[in-house]
């Protein structure tokens, strides 16, 4: 297949697909099946069947998000309906209702894990990513700090590292762990690169390795309270010591159209790619009515915004491959990427 964008570059280029919303195009029923269109088809593998055909650029690969409890078949259907259009699956770890930074939580969190990092197993996928050093905007939450962080990071470090044994991953297809933080408000503690980085550094450390990254994504950053130089600074840091990861080219607070980033893509994607250790670029489009994302629209109303200006949100994200695209390709040009 021929496109109009040919990529120039090693990166590979890939979608999250949460433009489908998380009720009724991401999140498994009562019953632990994923939606499907009237033709049977799952509906991310729909869609993602009509971008690939669509996009000016190739897609390399695609991120889900892994829910305990999934039904079986419906995940080997989905990844193999993913496989078959000639993409590389990503696991998106999910956890919810138990606090990674509790002791009291840990086996709880610990259980969530180890069903995903099985499943990633199963299904000889190399990359997983999860938010799973902090309980997303748990009521009352309070912003760790000094000793309290030192402690949050030192339970998080045991939980992962827990995860990954039980899990049984050394020798195993899954590769790499990449670590995303996210902006206040949904987090409290791990709410910036530096914080997040404290972890991923302590969690290599125990293992002897470099298996946990940090997942830069472009909206967090701009929504966390370090400004461009010193997301820059740390991205460096943290390339040098082997912990760059995933790469989400996603706007901050709207999480709509990339044109609404205000130049933290721009900046972070270059960042990471004068490292000359970016491997992975997504482009992540949120859509703006999702009924499971009402808390982020009343946290900020800019969530909440329609940045469409009259296109489909398929549309939106393929404008943003073609972004992303070009970028990559011009970064290489100037000699800023592999």
């Amino acid at each position: 297949m021929s496109f109009t964008i040919e990529s120039k570059t090693k990166v590979s280029l890939g979608v999250v697909p949460t433009h489908l919303k998380f009720v009724g195009g991401l999140v498994p029923d009562e019953n632990g099946k994923l939606p499907r269109g009237d033709d049977g088809q799952l509906l991310i593998v729909s869609n993602m069947s009509k971008l690939c055909a669509e996009s000016p650029v190739r897609i390399d690969c695609c991120q889900v998000p892994y829910f305990q409890g999934v039904d079986d078949g419906d995940v080997a259907d989905l990844v193999n309906g993913l496989k078959a259009l000639n993409l590389e699956v990503h696991l998106i770890l999910m956890v919810g209702g138990a606090d990674p930074m509790n002791p009291a939580d840990e086996d709880a969190v610990v259980q969530m894990l180890v069903a995903g990092l099985t499943a990633a197993k199963q299904h000889a996928i190399a990359n997983v990513s999860s938010t799973s050093v902090e309980e997303w905007m748990k009521a009352g939450a309070t912003r760790k700090e000094g000793a309290d962080f030192d402690a949050a990071v030192a339970q998080n470090i045991k939980v992962h590292t827990r995860a990954v044994r039980e899990a049984g991953l050394e020798g195993s297809p899954v590769k790499a762990w990449h670590i995303e933080f996210l902006r206040g408000g949904e987090f409290q503690t791990f709410t910036d690169v530096g914080r997040c980085w404290k972890f991923v550094k302590g969690a290599n450390d125990e293992l002897g390795s470099t298996f946990f990254k940090v997942l830069v994504d472009a909206a967090h950053c701009g929504d966390s309270s370090l400004n461009i130089p010193e997301n820059e600074a740390l991205i460096a840091e943290i390339a040098a010591a082997g912990g760059l990861g995933i790469f989400h080219a996603s706007s901050k607070t709207t999480r709509g159209c990339l044109s609404t980033d205000d130049g933290w893509i721009g900046a972070l994607l270059t960042a990471c790619a004068k490292t000359g250790c970016l491997e992975i670029a997504f482009v992540e489009v949120f859509h703006h009515e999702d009924p499971a994302l009402q808390a982020l629209r009343d946290l900020d109303p800019g969530h909440g915004l329609d940045t469409t200006d009259g296109r489909s949100y398929d549309q939106v994200v393929l404008d943003g491959l073609a972004e992303v695209g070009h970028r990559l390709n011009n970064l290489k040009l100037r000699g800023m990427q592999n």
